[in-house]
Protein backbone atom coordinates (compact mmCIF):
# COMPACT_ATOMS: atom_id res chain seq x y z
CA UNK A 1 0.00 0.00 0.00
CA UNK A 2 1.21 3.64 -1.43
CA UNK A 3 -0.03 6.91 -0.76
CA UNK A 4 -1.41 8.09 -3.69
CA UNK A 5 -2.68 11.49 -2.98
CA UNK A 6 -3.91 14.14 0.27
CA UNK A 7 -7.17 16.03 -0.30
CA UNK A 8 -6.66 19.36 1.75
CA UNK A 9 -10.35 21.35 2.97
CA UNK A 10 -11.08 24.51 4.27
CA UNK A 11 -14.24 23.62 6.12
CA UNK A 12 -17.17 26.35 5.72
CA UNK A 13 -19.12 26.94 9.33
CA UNK A 14 -20.32 30.33 8.39
CA UNK A 15 -17.80 32.63 10.00
CA UNK A 16 -14.31 33.33 9.71
CA UNK A 17 -13.98 32.57 13.37
CA UNK A 18 -14.23 28.71 12.88
CA UNK A 19 -12.84 27.37 9.73
CA UNK A 20 -11.75 23.74 10.66
CA UNK A 21 -8.65 22.13 8.34
CA UNK A 22 -8.73 18.50 7.51
CA UNK A 23 -7.01 16.59 5.18
CA UNK A 24 -7.29 13.12 3.58
CA UNK A 25 -4.96 10.72 2.68
CA UNK A 26 -5.61 8.42 -0.08
CA UNK A 27 -3.82 5.25 -0.94
CA UNK A 28 -3.46 2.73 -4.23
CA UNK A 29 -5.71 0.48 -2.30
CA UNK A 30 -8.73 2.49 -1.53
CA UNK A 31 -7.97 3.27 1.73
CA UNK A 32 -8.36 6.82 2.75
CA UNK A 33 -7.62 8.39 6.32
CA UNK A 34 -8.74 11.94 7.65
CA UNK A 35 -6.61 14.10 10.20
CA UNK A 36 -6.97 17.34 11.67
CA UNK A 37 -5.08 20.76 11.96
CA UNK A 38 -6.25 22.07 15.07
CA UNK A 39 -6.37 25.84 14.22
CA UNK A 40 -9.45 26.45 12.61
CA UNK A 41 -10.50 28.80 15.85
CA UNK A 42 -9.54 32.41 15.50
CA UNK A 43 -7.03 33.71 13.31
CA UNK A 44 -4.02 30.60 11.41
CA UNK A 45 -6.77 28.47 9.36
CA UNK A 46 -5.52 29.64 5.81
CA UNK A 47 -2.31 29.31 6.33
CA UNK A 48 -2.63 25.43 7.93
CA UNK A 49 -4.45 24.75 5.00
CA UNK A 50 -1.50 25.95 2.76
CA UNK A 51 0.85 24.19 4.83
CA UNK A 52 -0.80 21.06 4.64
CA UNK A 53 -0.92 21.64 0.67
CA UNK A 54 2.82 22.15 0.79
CA UNK A 55 4.36 19.17 3.09
CA UNK A 56 1.67 17.07 1.32
CA UNK A 57 4.19 15.87 -1.89
CA UNK A 58 6.81 14.72 0.25
CA UNK A 59 4.88 11.64 1.84
CA UNK A 60 3.73 11.18 -2.30
CA UNK A 61 4.87 7.16 -2.83
CA UNK A 62 5.61 6.09 0.66
CA UNK A 63 3.54 3.91 3.17
CA UNK A 64 1.10 4.88 5.03
CA UNK A 65 1.67 1.87 7.45
CA UNK A 66 5.07 3.59 8.65
CA UNK A 67 3.70 6.40 10.62
CA UNK A 68 7.03 7.15 12.14
CA UNK A 69 8.65 7.15 8.93
CA UNK A 70 6.83 9.80 7.81
CA UNK A 71 6.71 11.82 10.91
CA UNK A 72 10.42 11.83 10.75
CA UNK A 73 10.06 12.95 7.87
CA UNK A 74 8.22 16.09 7.75
CA UNK A 75 9.63 16.95 11.52
CA UNK A 76 13.30 16.84 9.85
CA UNK A 77 13.29 17.67 6.05
CA UNK A 78 10.70 21.03 5.85
CA UNK A 79 13.46 22.52 7.75
CA UNK A 80 10.46 24.98 10.03
CA UNK A 81 9.18 21.48 11.14
CA UNK A 82 12.56 21.61 13.86
CA UNK A 83 11.01 24.58 15.14
CA UNK A 84 7.51 23.08 16.24
CA UNK A 85 5.73 26.06 15.60
CA UNK A 86 2.06 25.83 15.57
CA UNK A 87 1.21 25.86 11.78
CA UNK A 88 3.73 23.47 10.25
CA UNK A 89 3.53 21.11 13.32
CA UNK A 90 -0.62 21.47 12.80
CA UNK A 91 -0.09 20.07 9.25
CA UNK A 92 2.04 17.22 10.54
CA UNK A 93 -0.57 16.56 12.78
CA UNK A 94 -3.45 15.97 10.49
CA UNK A 95 -1.26 13.55 8.27
CA UNK A 96 -0.09 11.81 11.18
CA UNK A 97 -3.71 11.22 12.23
CA UNK A 98 -4.88 10.44 8.86
CA UNK A 99 -2.20 7.60 8.78
CA UNK A 100 -3.29 5.88 11.79
CA UNK A 101 -6.86 6.10 10.69
CA UNK A 102 -5.79 4.09 7.66
CA UNK A 103 -3.65 2.11 9.95
CA UNK A 104 -7.31 1.12 11.55
CA UNK A 105 -9.03 0.75 8.74
CA UNK A 106 -6.87 -1.70 6.78
CA UNK A 107 -6.36 -3.75 9.59
CA UNK A 108 -10.32 -3.49 10.58
CA UNK A 109 -9.92 -2.57 14.50
CA UNK A 110 -10.55 0.64 16.20
CA UNK A 111 -7.43 3.14 16.57
CA UNK A 112 -7.24 2.64 20.90
CA UNK A 113 -6.76 -0.91 19.95
CA UNK A 114 -3.31 -0.09 18.09
CA UNK A 115 -2.59 2.27 20.82
CA UNK A 116 -2.86 -0.58 23.59
CA UNK A 117 -6.57 -1.21 24.34
CA UNK A 118 -8.91 0.16 26.17
CA UNK A 119 -8.36 1.34 29.64
CA UNK A 120 -11.95 2.36 30.58
CA UNK A 121 -15.79 2.13 28.67
CA UNK A 122 -16.62 5.79 28.95
CA UNK A 123 -14.72 8.53 29.50
CA UNK A 124 -16.16 11.18 31.91
CA UNK A 125 -16.14 14.40 30.32
CA UNK A 126 -16.56 18.04 31.37
CA UNK A 127 -18.94 21.03 29.81
CA UNK A 128 -15.98 23.25 28.51
CA UNK A 129 -16.27 27.19 28.01
CA UNK A 130 -19.80 27.97 29.78
CA UNK A 131 -18.78 31.59 29.06
CA UNK A 132 -20.14 31.19 25.33
CA UNK A 133 -23.37 29.39 27.23
CA UNK A 134 -24.53 25.76 27.15
CA UNK A 135 -26.77 25.54 24.15
CA UNK A 136 -26.45 24.62 20.59
CA UNK A 137 -23.88 27.01 19.48
CA UNK A 138 -21.10 29.70 20.62
CA UNK A 139 -23.56 32.16 22.76
CA UNK A 140 -21.98 34.96 25.31
CA UNK A 141 -22.77 34.52 28.69
CA UNK A 142 -21.38 38.11 29.90
CA UNK A 143 -23.66 37.96 33.51
CA UNK A 144 -23.92 35.99 36.64
CA UNK A 145 -27.02 34.71 36.38
CA UNK A 146 -26.10 33.62 32.95
CA UNK A 147 -23.40 31.91 33.74
CA UNK A 148 -25.35 30.29 36.89
CA UNK A 149 -27.77 28.63 34.17
CA UNK A 150 -24.93 27.10 32.01
CA UNK A 151 -23.84 25.57 34.43
CA UNK A 152 -26.97 24.24 36.10
CA UNK A 153 -28.12 23.36 32.73
CA UNK A 154 -24.68 21.36 32.13
CA UNK A 155 -25.45 19.56 35.44
CA UNK A 156 -28.81 19.00 34.89
CA UNK A 157 -27.62 16.85 31.14
CA UNK A 158 -25.88 14.64 33.59
CA UNK A 159 -22.32 16.65 33.81
CA UNK A 160 -20.49 16.73 37.27
CA UNK A 161 -17.66 18.93 36.17
CA UNK A 162 -17.60 22.01 34.10
CA UNK A 163 -15.01 24.74 32.97
CA UNK A 164 -15.61 28.54 32.64
CA UNK A 165 -13.76 31.19 31.84
CA UNK A 166 -14.69 34.07 34.59
CA UNK A 167 -12.82 36.93 33.09
CA UNK A 168 -13.48 37.08 29.27
CA UNK A 169 -16.54 39.05 29.40
CA UNK A 170 -17.48 42.02 31.35
CA UNK A 171 -21.17 41.98 32.73
CA UNK A 172 -22.37 44.11 29.49
CA UNK A 173 -21.05 42.02 27.15
CA UNK A 174 -17.36 43.63 26.52
CA UNK A 175 -13.90 41.87 26.69
CA UNK A 176 -11.76 42.02 29.63
CA UNK A 177 -8.87 41.93 28.01
CA UNK A 178 -5.17 40.97 29.22
CA UNK A 179 -4.47 41.39 33.20
CA UNK A 180 -0.69 42.46 33.68
CA UNK A 181 -0.31 43.08 37.08
CA UNK A 182 -2.56 43.23 40.27
CA UNK A 183 -5.83 42.95 39.61
CA UNK A 184 -8.37 45.70 39.77
CA UNK A 185 -10.85 45.68 42.51
CA UNK A 186 -13.76 45.82 40.01
CA UNK A 187 -12.52 42.93 38.44
CA UNK A 188 -11.59 40.88 41.38
CA UNK A 189 -15.06 41.73 42.18
CA UNK A 190 -16.20 39.93 39.42
CA UNK A 191 -14.24 37.03 39.71
CA UNK A 192 -15.80 36.31 43.04
CA UNK A 193 -19.21 37.10 42.19
CA UNK A 194 -19.54 35.07 39.99
CA UNK A 195 -17.87 32.29 40.86
CA UNK A 196 -19.40 32.24 44.48
CA UNK A 197 -22.70 32.22 42.50
CA UNK A 198 -21.73 28.98 40.15
CA UNK A 199 -20.49 26.96 43.22
CA UNK A 200 -23.47 27.65 45.01
CA UNK A 201 -26.18 26.98 41.99
CA UNK A 202 -24.26 23.77 41.07
CA UNK A 203 -23.03 22.29 45.01
CA UNK A 204 -19.84 21.23 46.29
CA UNK A 205 -19.88 17.74 44.50
CA UNK A 206 -19.58 19.13 40.86
CA UNK A 207 -15.78 19.74 39.98
CA UNK A 208 -14.99 23.41 38.62
CA UNK A 209 -12.44 23.95 36.32
CA UNK A 210 -11.27 27.98 35.72
CA UNK A 211 -10.17 28.69 31.99
CA UNK A 212 -7.84 31.74 31.90
CA UNK A 213 -6.40 31.33 28.24
CA UNK A 214 -3.49 32.33 29.44
CA UNK A 215 -4.66 36.12 30.19
CA UNK A 216 -2.73 36.98 33.33
CA UNK A 217 1.25 37.81 34.37
CA UNK A 218 3.00 36.11 36.61
CA UNK A 219 1.79 38.84 39.11
CA UNK A 220 -2.23 38.79 38.41
CA UNK A 221 -2.22 34.99 37.71
CA UNK A 222 -0.85 34.16 41.58
CA UNK A 223 -3.80 36.77 42.85
CA UNK A 224 -6.41 35.14 40.64
CA UNK A 225 -5.62 31.66 42.07
CA UNK A 226 -5.80 32.87 45.72
CA UNK A 227 -9.27 34.71 44.94
CA UNK A 228 -10.61 31.19 43.17
CA UNK A 229 -8.66 29.06 46.16
CA UNK A 230 -11.72 28.96 48.62
CA UNK A 231 -13.68 27.39 46.16
CA UNK A 232 -12.52 23.92 45.72
CA UNK A 233 -11.13 24.23 41.96
CA UNK A 234 -10.01 21.08 40.20
CA UNK A 235 -7.54 22.80 38.08
CA UNK A 236 -7.18 26.25 36.24
CA UNK A 237 -6.01 26.07 32.66
CA UNK A 238 -3.23 28.03 30.88
CA UNK A 239 -2.48 30.07 33.55
CA UNK A 240 -0.40 32.03 31.94
CA UNK A 241 1.99 32.09 28.43
CA UNK A 242 3.39 28.82 27.66
CA UNK A 243 6.53 30.69 26.38
CA UNK A 244 7.86 31.59 29.81
CA UNK A 245 8.31 28.33 32.09
CA UNK A 246 9.89 30.42 34.76
CA UNK A 247 6.14 32.15 35.25
CA UNK A 248 4.96 28.59 35.81
CA UNK A 249 7.18 27.80 38.74
CA UNK A 250 6.62 30.73 40.02
CA UNK A 251 2.78 30.92 40.35
CA UNK A 252 3.45 26.64 41.20
CA UNK A 253 5.23 27.65 44.21
CA UNK A 254 2.29 29.95 45.34
CA UNK A 255 -0.80 27.73 44.98
CA UNK A 256 -1.96 25.21 45.84
CA UNK A 257 -4.76 24.50 42.66
CA UNK A 258 -3.70 22.32 40.24
CA UNK A 259 -2.15 24.17 37.16
CA UNK A 260 -3.13 22.68 33.58
CA UNK A 261 -1.64 23.39 30.09
CA UNK A 262 -0.11 22.55 27.04
CA UNK A 263 -2.74 23.27 23.98
CA UNK A 264 0.00 25.93 22.87
CA UNK A 265 2.69 23.67 23.88
CA UNK A 266 4.39 21.84 20.53
CA UNK A 267 6.18 18.54 20.12
CA UNK A 268 7.09 16.29 23.08
CA UNK A 269 10.94 17.94 23.09
CA UNK A 270 8.68 21.22 24.52
CA UNK A 271 7.43 19.43 27.57
CA UNK A 272 10.52 17.90 29.06
CA UNK A 273 11.29 21.06 31.45
CA UNK A 274 7.84 20.86 32.25
CA UNK A 275 7.92 17.59 33.42
CA UNK A 276 10.87 17.61 35.00
CA UNK A 277 10.01 20.84 37.19
CA UNK A 278 6.45 19.56 38.07
CA UNK A 279 5.00 23.04 35.94
CA UNK A 280 2.06 21.67 35.09
CA UNK A 281 0.18 18.94 36.96
CA UNK A 282 -2.40 17.96 34.51
CA UNK A 283 -1.24 18.10 30.72
CA UNK A 284 -3.88 19.21 27.77
CA UNK A 285 -1.69 18.34 24.63
CA UNK A 286 -3.71 19.12 21.75
CA UNK A 287 -3.71 16.07 19.08
CA UNK A 288 -4.13 18.50 16.01
CA UNK A 289 -0.92 20.55 16.71
CA UNK A 290 1.03 18.99 18.89
CA UNK A 291 2.14 16.24 16.36
CA UNK A 292 -0.83 13.85 15.85
CA UNK A 293 -1.59 10.60 17.17
CA UNK A 294 2.09 9.63 17.29
CA UNK A 295 3.13 12.67 19.21
CA UNK A 296 0.48 13.21 21.45
CA UNK A 297 0.82 9.48 22.65
CA UNK A 298 4.04 10.18 23.68
CA UNK A 299 3.65 13.32 25.55
CA UNK A 300 0.94 11.06 27.52
CA UNK A 301 3.93 8.43 28.14
CA UNK A 302 5.77 10.70 29.24
CA UNK A 303 3.50 12.48 31.64
CA UNK A 304 2.82 8.98 33.45
CA UNK A 305 6.39 8.28 34.00
CA UNK A 306 6.38 11.70 36.20
CA UNK A 307 2.93 10.86 37.42
CA UNK A 308 1.00 13.52 35.43
CA UNK A 309 -2.47 13.48 34.22
CA UNK A 310 -3.46 13.97 31.11
CA UNK A 311 -6.30 16.00 29.49
CA UNK A 312 -6.80 15.84 25.67
CA UNK A 313 -7.45 19.81 24.32
CA UNK A 314 -10.31 18.91 22.02
CA UNK A 315 -11.47 22.21 20.37
CA UNK A 316 -11.79 21.17 16.40
CA UNK A 317 -14.45 19.31 14.20
CA UNK A 318 -15.49 16.13 14.68
CA UNK A 319 -12.37 14.32 13.26
CA UNK A 320 -10.60 15.97 16.01
CA UNK A 321 -13.33 14.55 18.70
CA UNK A 322 -12.74 11.09 17.63
CA UNK A 323 -9.03 11.02 17.79
CA UNK A 324 -9.20 12.28 21.55
CA UNK A 325 -11.22 9.67 22.21
CA UNK A 326 -9.38 6.59 21.04
CA UNK A 327 -6.35 8.62 23.10
CA UNK A 328 -7.68 9.05 25.99
CA UNK A 329 -9.46 5.94 26.10
CA UNK A 330 -6.15 3.71 26.16
CA UNK A 331 -3.68 5.47 28.36
CA UNK A 332 -3.50 4.81 32.20
CA UNK A 333 -3.22 8.45 33.40
CA UNK A 334 -6.35 9.98 31.61
CA UNK A 335 -8.34 12.91 34.11
CA UNK A 336 -11.19 14.12 31.90
CA UNK A 337 -12.53 14.48 28.59
CA UNK A 338 -13.38 17.96 27.04
CA UNK A 339 -16.69 18.79 25.93
CA UNK A 340 -17.20 21.83 24.04
CA UNK A 341 -19.51 23.72 23.46
CA UNK A 342 -18.91 24.31 19.95
CA UNK A 343 -19.50 20.02 19.89
CA UNK A 344 -23.53 20.65 20.23
CA UNK A 345 -23.30 22.92 17.55
CA UNK A 346 -25.53 21.32 14.33
CA UNK A 347 -22.99 23.38 11.98
CA UNK A 348 -20.31 21.72 13.78
CA UNK A 349 -21.41 18.03 14.27
CA UNK A 350 -22.68 17.87 10.33
CA UNK A 351 -19.25 18.36 9.66
CA UNK A 352 -18.78 14.26 10.57
CA UNK A 353 -20.69 10.95 9.55
CA UNK A 354 -20.93 10.21 13.10
CA UNK A 355 -22.16 12.28 16.01
CA UNK A 356 -20.05 11.21 19.33
CA UNK A 357 -22.11 12.78 22.33
CA UNK A 358 -22.20 12.73 26.25
CA UNK A 359 -24.96 10.48 27.96
CA UNK A 360 -25.30 11.34 31.48
CA UNK A 361 -21.66 13.52 31.01
CA UNK A 362 -19.82 10.30 29.70
CA UNK A 363 -18.38 9.47 26.05
CA UNK A 364 -18.62 6.28 24.86
CA UNK A 365 -15.36 5.13 22.71
CA UNK A 366 -15.89 4.68 18.98
CA UNK A 367 -15.66 1.31 18.12
CA UNK A 368 -15.64 1.61 14.05
CA UNK A 369 -11.94 0.71 12.60
CA UNK A 370 -9.62 3.76 12.71
CA UNK A 371 -11.31 6.81 13.97
CA UNK A 372 -14.49 5.64 13.32
CA UNK A 373 -15.33 9.60 11.96
CA UNK A 374 -14.52 10.94 8.47
CA UNK A 375 -15.94 14.33 6.50
CA UNK A 376 -19.42 13.91 5.79
CA UNK A 377 -20.01 14.17 2.09
CA UNK A 378 -22.27 17.63 3.02
CA UNK A 379 -18.35 18.87 4.70
CA UNK A 380 -16.42 18.13 1.23
CA UNK A 381 -18.39 19.14 -0.96
CA UNK A 382 -19.23 22.70 0.63
CA UNK A 383 -15.92 23.29 1.25
CA UNK A 384 -14.48 26.91 1.29
CA UNK A 385 -11.43 25.66 -0.54
CA UNK A 386 -10.29 22.57 -1.28
CA UNK A 387 -7.21 20.76 -3.21
CA UNK A 388 -6.20 17.33 -4.18
CA UNK A 389 -2.15 17.01 -4.08
CA UNK A 390 -1.08 14.36 -6.10
CA UNK A 391 2.79 15.15 -6.06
Amino acid sequence: MVITSVDVYLLDCGTTSWRPIVCRVNTDEGISGFGEASIGFDSGAPAAYAMIKDIAPLIIGMDPMAHEVVFDKLFCQTFWGQTAGVVVMGAISAIDTALWDIKGKALGVPLYRLLGGKFREGLRCYASQLQFGWGYGMGRAAKTEELVEASVKAVEEGFDAIKINFITFTPDGGRVGFLRGPIPYDIQKLIVERLEAVRKAVGERVDIIVENHARTDAVSAVEMCRLIEPYRIMYIEEVATPLCLQTFKTIRQKTNIPLAGGERIFSRQNYINYFKEDAIQIVQPDIGTCGGISEAKKISDMAHGFDTGVQIHVCGSPISIAASLHLEASIPNFVIHEHHVINRSKMNIDLGTHDYQPVDGYCAVPELPGLGQELSEQAMAGALAHECVTA
